[in-house]
């Protein structure tokens, strides 16, 4: 049974990248990831968090790393293919963050606290580091950093504290690597992101 879920997951995830890399390529500004693509990254994404659910994930919190893997996948390839993260990707997230907070505060109430709070953080930190240098943080990271904060934030603030160290190391670690400056950070941001919230250890 596990096995057959994984599969639906991977599949519904195959279209949903399928989707998005046809929202990239026809938006204004739009990018043109390769060929399969989105739809293999959302596929294997969306295939862990169908096993995460077929094995214990509550159902109430299901969504939110099913959306943001979604949003990494389209965020990274912009970031990776046009050094941009589009406000037409990070704004819509703060509602949606919102609404699948909302819902899953029915079942765990304390998710809104911690979702503000990490919010707060999150996107300050940011911001204040945008102001303090600017060439050290792009706008976009900043308005990305608040929903990023929302949900990480509900499964704990400490969680968030980590997702931000997580994102400066691998920056650092892949602008070393590549030996070059300007290392897009979203996908650096994205990644531990989404693995805090798809392995949250709820009870």
């Amino acid at each position: 049974m596990v096995v057959l879920i994984g599969i639906a997951g991977g599949a519904a995830g195959f279209g949903a990248g399928r989707l998005g890399r046809h929202l990239l390529c026809s938006a204004r500004r739009g990018v043109r990831p390769p060929r399969m693509w989105c739809e293999a990254a959302v596929g294997l994404l969306w295939t862990v968090v169908a096993v995460r659910a077929a094995t214990g994930m509550p159902l109430w919190w299901v969504a939110v790393p099913l959306l943001l893997g979604w949003l990494a996948v389209l965020l990274t390839a912009c970031d990776v293919l046009a050094s941009r993260l589009p406000d037409v990707l990070t704004l819509p997230a703060y509602p949606v963050a919102a609404v699948l907070l909302a819902v899953a505060a029915v079942h765990r109430p304390d998710v809104l606290l911690g979702g503000a709070a990490g919010a707060v953080v999150f996107a300050g930190t940011y911001l204040l580091v945008r102001v303090v240098s600017p060439g050290a943080m792009g706008p976009g990271d900043v308005k990305l950093a608040g929903s990023l904060g929302a949900v990480v934030g509900a499964v704990s603030l400490p969680a968030v504290l980590f997702v931000m160290a997580a994102a400066a190391a691998l920056t650092l670690v892949a602008a070393f690597w590549a030996r070059i400056g300007g290392v897009p950070h979203g996908p650096a941001m994205l990644a531990p992101a989404w693995l805090v919230t798809a392995f949250a250890p709820w009870p």
